[in-house]
């Protein structure tokens, strides 16, 4: 595997809006992967799945889900813990179907408990997921995000350890979002020093095996307000195509700017100069 770029949902640029004009787009464009944005539920049938599945193949991209933002296993009420446990294992089995070989999601809400607190009740309801996953053979994997505000749960801690602790579970690093949340971690040495955290917990097989999110970002005390696109943000992008590119880290780069394809091409050509 190597290290590809691409955006989240269909490229501003596609004249056909659906997602087999997205895959055409992105492969027009010389970009190598797509991630399909099912944050407002899932409403794809199975046929549709595998044809876009069979389109990405021909395509030459590699392609990722979105899960619903409608998730949170921290829930109070348990139909709604149900809820987004059904809403995690919907997205999963149709991005089986589509080809994708990760589905994302924001795994839940501090809802005012401690962190630890939370951490377990995440944990269990996450692995009650895996389990059902496990029953069906399913081979995607299944990443919790590194979140942008202080009020959800998605430490940069927290998504690695549940990635060491429950099979088949790996981490999306949104570094735009660590650093929104942390107010730092903006330069070479800090993102290096995320990528050496990364294989200290979790091997050197997780920097083969990455899923990335970037963007400008907005933020404030409370973390982030918005995304931006990258030359108009503080966000370190060089630095961070530098960092990945001495690791020789692989995987998926997706693109949630708003110049959507504009910045994952601006991502690539920066990481494609470095020596």
């Amino acid at each position: 595997m190597e290290l590809l770029f691409g955006s989240a949902g269909v490229p501003n640029s596609a004249k056909d809006r659906s997602t087999e004009g997205g895959i055409r787009r992105i492969a027009e464009l010389g970009l190598g992967c797509m991630e399909l944005e099912f944050v407002r539920g899932v409403k794809m049938g199975e046929s549709t799945a595998r044809s876009i599945g069979k389109l990405a193949k021909e395509k030459g991209i590699a392609l990722s889900s979105h899960g619903p933002y409608y998730i949170n296993l921290n829930a109070r009420e348990a139909e709604k813990i149900t809820a987004s446990q059904e809403r995690l294992l919907d997205t999963v089995r149709i991005a089986s179907l589509c080809g994708a070989r990760t589905v994302v999601f924001h795994a839940a809400y501090y809802m005012g408990d401690p962190p630890d607190k939370a951490y377990s009740v995440v944990k269990k309801n996450l692995q009650d997921i895996m389990h059902k996953l496990k029953f069906d053979q399913n081979q995607v994997w299944v990443r919790p995000e590194v979140t942008g505000k202080i009020s959800q749960f998605g430490t940069l801690e927290e998504v690695l350890s549940l990635s060491s602790e429950i099979k088949g579970v790996a981490p999306c690093i949104d570094f735009a979002h660590w650093h929104a949340r942390a107010g730092k971690f903006n330069s070479y040495a800090e993102f290096a020093s995320i990528l050496k955290q990364i294989e200290r917990q979790l091997g050197r097989a997780a920097l083969d095996n990455m899923h990335i999110h970037v963007s400008g970002i907005a933020y404030g005390a409370k973390g982030e307000i918005k995304h931006l696109n990258l030359k108009e943000s503080d966000f370190d992008y060089v630095g961070l195509a530098k960092a990945l590119k001495d690791f020789n880290v692989k995987g998926l780069v997706i693109s949630e700017s708003p110049n959507l394809e504009g910045d994952a091409l601006l991502l690539q050509r920066t990481y494609n100069s470095l020596g």
